[in-house]
């Protein structure tokens, strides 16, 4: 049986992606959207019970600090796609499909549904941060919903209970509606909890468009782009682009059972796509 253990609290990383589909599932009451199981989903609540505990400002800082000057060496996008197939858990026996096939099959459905090119692109690449766990760092600081800290926490968080360990809850200015940001200061003045949606927005902040980086940004903002919370800190420019992001959240959601996409075939149709928007080798 497997063990639960502060660092892989999860079987696999693909358990939180599962988790949420199965929250949003089309027909689902909203009542229901909040009747999480901690029995039923022991990994997925360990996983939320550290991430909760150990999302605050100062670790959200430090790990801007360390990541976003994208130090990390100079990898093509395919290049970084290999890298993230070494996290291919063989334990899994629910999927024999690669990173990149997952990743595929976001984008082909994308693609299928006659959305802009660069959309295409960015369901290629949505995931791509995730390669954060490859660099050593905890499930708990690379997936899972992303939420503002330094402000109060939304009820709209799932399994919110357990910030209570959270040592910005002790923060009396952490826990007033705005905490240490302006009223609609904009979600770029924001400090989402971290996790691969930052890292990869900043990888690619040079070259797609906004839409694109909104997508990137913000698919795990899910108390956001789901539930309705935070406007109160976004801008009318903020609540437009939104727009995108529902759209885009589907996609990312649904497409995993979709048929295993064929490499080999499809790779020249991306390779040209890749070119039109990314240089040979960016930063990561």
């Amino acid at each position: 049986m497997h063990t639960i253990t502060p660092e892989k609290p999860m079987e696999h990383l693909d358990d939180w992606d599962d988790f949420v589909a199965s929250r949003y599932k089309e027909g689902k009451a909203e009542e229901e959207f909040r009747n999480y199981d901690a029995q039923a989903n022991p990994g997925v609540a360990e996983f939320y019970r550290l991430n909760h505990a150990n999302q605050t400002v100062d670790f959200v800082l430090a790990k801007e600090k360390e990541f976003l000057g994208l130090e990390r060496g100079k990898k093509s996008i395919w290049e970084a796609a290999d890298y993230l197939n070494t996290l291919v858990d063989d334990s899994d026996p629910d999927t024999d499909l690669t990173q990149i096939e997952h990743l595929l099959q976001t984008s082909e459905a994308i693609r299928k549904d006659g959305h802009p090119r660069w959309m295409v692109l960015t369901g290629l690449i949505h995931d791509l941060g995730k390669v954060l766990c490859l660099y050593g760092e905890p499930q708990w600081a690379v997936v899972g919903d992303t939420f503002p800290v330094g402000c109060a926490w939304s009820d709209e968080i799932v399994f919110r209970d357990y910030f209570a360990a959270n040592s910005d809850s002790k923060v009396p200015e952490y826990q007033t509606e705005y905490g240490i940001y302006e009223p609609n200061c904009g979600l770029n003045k924001v400090h989402l909890s971290w996790g691969h949606d930052e890292y990869i927005y900043n990888v690619a902040k040079p070259y797609l468009p906004e839409p694109a980086l909104y997508m990137l940004r913000y698919h795990s903002f899910y108390p956001a782009h789901k539930h309705g919370a935070y406007t109160h800190l976004m801008t009318a420019h903020d609540e437009e682009m939104f727009d995108w992001v529902r759209k885009f959240n589907p996609y990312d959601l649904y497409s995993k059972g979709a048929a295993k996409p064929n490499f080999q075939e499809l790779k020249p149709y991306y390779d040209d796509l890749i070119a039109e928007y990314f240089p040979d080798k960016i930063a990561w």
